[in-house]
């Protein structure tokens, strides 16, 4: 999981939350906030967590939202570790980076956001996008989620 930032039309800028599955490439969670807390992050993982399977392993920066004691217990009660790539080191969380540069030039760079509720409406109509109609040249042309579905 990684944040992107960005700014509305009247310049308040917002952060967005890419939470990416490693194995299918999935955007799984895109959340656009004006602030985002350590506490928020593990609300909706847990909501997350109410549709999927748990992870073994999360791998983040050190930023200020993931390394609180709210997401240290969070992660200890559910028995996943927390991996913290190394400051400045971008390419060991490799794929939610190239999530966050295909999510900047397709999305982001492409569309000025209204209000944070418009930021949310076409964000969440770009994730839908990218994870059901997209091919991807690792998943050998086909879209995130139907290779999730085939890979279980």
């Amino acid at each position: 999981m990684d944040f992107v930032s960005d700014q509305l039309a009247n310049g308040r800028r917002i952060r967005v939350l890419n939470v990416v599955d490693d194995f299918s490439r999935e955007a799984i969670l895109q959340l656009p906030e004006s602030s985002i807390s350590g506490l928020r992050v593990t609300r909706e993982l847990d909501r997350l967590l109410e549709s999927r399977s748990a992870p073994k392993t999360i791998v983040c920066d050190n930023g200020p939202e993931f390394t609180p004691k709210a997401m240290f217990f969070w992660a200890r009660e559910r028995r996943i570790k927390l991996h913290f790539i190394q400051p400045g080191k971008p390419t060991q969380n490799a794929f939610v980076e190239s999530f966050n540069g295909k999510f900047r030039d397709y999305c982001l760079n492409l569309n000025w956001f209204a209000s944070l509720e418009d930021a949310r409406e076409i964000i969440e109509n770009w994730r839908r996008h990218y994870n059901d109609v997209r091919p991807h040249r690792s998943l050998n042309g086909l879209p995130p989620s139907q290779y999730a579905r085939q890979a279980a």
